[in-house]
């Protein structure tokens, strides 16, 4: 049971929500904070246990199928079964820790509670986004654009003080980040009668929209200039994986895109964080006397 709830939660994305949301509250807050801790603990595995695991229980039909899945990187099958153990699962990793976040603020516990929200829209019926083409790529944007949204409200920025440009070149890059993942499956869905953005669109279509959506984040992170332009280095990569799918047969590209795609988070995901911690002037040394 333990090792299915741990290939669900996807240990090799979590990176990906707790990054954003402890770059963006040390970008507001300077410091560590309880309230910051304990986000990012929610961030790990509750929060990634939620969204994935639903999106594993609700996509069972596809993922019996697709030979990708059933590891710790891309998540494992959980058959309708498992469902009453799975919502334990996250309502005990969940629910205490979203207590505990109100205790510390409130304003940050109701954007959390909000974000889980929409994680589980997405692949929760009768709202379930991911069945809807368009929608489903910015519900899984906003799964995680919104855990560093998180990390400014609980660090207690205003919405002026949110750092808007990289939020939304994050979001975009999210757009076409779901769309070159969704490319892969588009077997997999139809023969499910799952619709997404890749099967409406085609593997072609839909490569072309994700090599746009990183050319747009590359320019909107370059934009400001100076230590910017190092972030926006960082995401060049992603055009490569979107245009070997565009320029060759996206069926048989899709696959290693995706691959690189994973290798390349952990490296992209901290250069832009140093990069976005430098540029909001936050060095944790800088605090001390």
């Amino acid at each position: 049971m333990l090792s299915e709830l741990l290939r669900a939660s996807r240990p090799f994305s979590w990176i990906n929500t707790t990054l954003p949301f402890l770059a963006v509250g040390l970008w507001v807050q300077h410091r560590i904070t309880l309230a910051l801790v304990l986000g990012a603990v929610f961030f790990l595995f509750p929060y990634n246990l939620l969204l994935y695991g639903a999106n594993d229980l609700y996509d069972f039909e596809s993922d019996r199928r697709n030979p990708r899945k059933g590891g710790l990187i891309e998540g494992g099958v959980v058959p309708p079964g498992h469902a009453r153990r799975l919502w334990l699962a996250i309502a005990l990793s969940s629910v205490p820790l979203l207590g505990a976040i109100a205790v510390t603020t409130l304003p940050g516990a109701i954007v959390v509670t909000l974000t889980a929200i929409v994680a589980l829209a997405y692949s929760v019926p009768p709202l379930r986004f991911k069945e809807i083409p368009g929608l489903d790529a910015l519900a899984a944007a906003c799964a995680f654009v919104l855990p560093a949204v998180c990390g400014a409200v609980i660090a207690g920025a205003t919405v002026a003080g949110f750092p808007w440009l990289y939020l939304w070149a994050f979001l975009i890059w999210g757009l076409a980040s779901q769309a070159l993942g969704a490319i892969q499956d588009v077997a997999y869905d139809r023969v499910a009668h799952i619709r997404s953005i890749a099967t409406v669109l085609g593997r072609r279509g839909t490569a072309v929209l994700a090599l746009s959506g990183y050319l747009t984040a590359v320019l909107l992170v370059a934009s400001p200039g100076g230590p910017s332009r190092i972030a926006a280095a960082a995401l060049l990569p992603y055009l490569l994986l979107a245009a070997s799918c565009v320029l060759g047969d996206p069926a048989q590209w899709a696959r290693r895109a995706w691959r690189g795609f994973l290798a390349l988070n952990l490296l992209s995901g901290f250069v832009i964080t140093m990069v976005l911690l430098q540029t909001g002037a936050v060095a944790l040394l800088s605090e001390a006397p």
